[in-house]
């Protein structure tokens, strides 16, 4: 099994954060700030972990808020794609979001896993097709930080996502397109994944292979969810 793939598998498709880079650890601070500053107002506990790995993890943006606040018992108006970020609405809520990330990047950059870039040469260098899936919005931005366009044949982020009408994940829209963008079958491809909404894509997609990436110590529920096997870091597969 090259790579840890079994033969058959002459693709990879990656997540994003969390898998490729570590902005996971952001959007998890960003994703924190925006739902307290709305939820203290209101009298509501603030934004847990466990909240981030159930309703917001893996989903584009704009469905996170639709899930976390549907979890509270709380309901506003959809608005619209551009709505301020000030604005109680589910669009301004996400746009909240996507600022304050975007400032964060701003300040502290962005670093691909080094485990993660060693994985990527070495599949480049055995000829697997490679592609990023993702449900940021920003990751053009993240993957030039990062170093990493150079890797990505085909790119399925947010703006595709939306652009296109693709329902998020757990579904497996984005990654059967990212297949296509490559030219195989989901059965000869394999997914990379670290959120549990990722790896029941992969596995509800008919993916030939699905790696989940434990970076937060749910190693028992991403096999539950899905993945053939569980790593810490993808260098362990090499």
């Amino acid at each position: 099994m090259p790579l840890g793939l079994p033969d058959a598998v002459s693709a990879c498709l990656f997540d994003l954060d969390g898998v490729l880079t570590s902005t996971a650890v952001l959007h998890r601070r960003a994703w924190r700030r925006t739902f307290d500053d709305f939820l203290a107002p209101r009298g509501q506990a603030p934004f847990t972990e466990l909240d981030y790995v159930r309703f917001v993890d893996g989903r584009p943006r704009y469905d996170g808020v639709r899930e976390f606040l549907a979890s509270r018992g709380v309901t506003i108006p959809e608005g619209a794609p551009d709505d301020p970020p000030d604005t109680d609405t589910v669009h301004g809520v996400g746009n909240r979001k996507n600022e304050l990330l975007e400032e964060v990047i701003r300040q502290e950059g962005v670093a691909p896993y080094p485990g993660t870039v060693r994985y990527l040469e070495a599949a480049r260098a055995r000829g697997l097709d490679i592609g990023v899936v993702t449900s940021s919005a920003n990751a053009r931005k993240v993957l030039d930080a990062a170093d990493l366009s150079r890797f990505a044949q085909a790119l399925v982020d947010g703006v595709v996502i939306s652009r296109d009408g693709l329902r998020g994940k757990p579904t497996p829209d984005s990654f059967l397109v990212g297949a296509r963008e490559l030219g195989v079958a989901p059965e000869h491809a394999a997914v990379f994944e670290d959120a549990l909404s990722g790896v029941q894509a992969g596995r509800s997609g008919g993916f030939g292979f699905v790696v989940g990436v434990d970076r937060a110590g749910q190693r028992d529920a991403l096999l539950a969810h899905g993945a053939d096997v569980v790593v810490d870091d993808l260098a362990e597969l090499l």
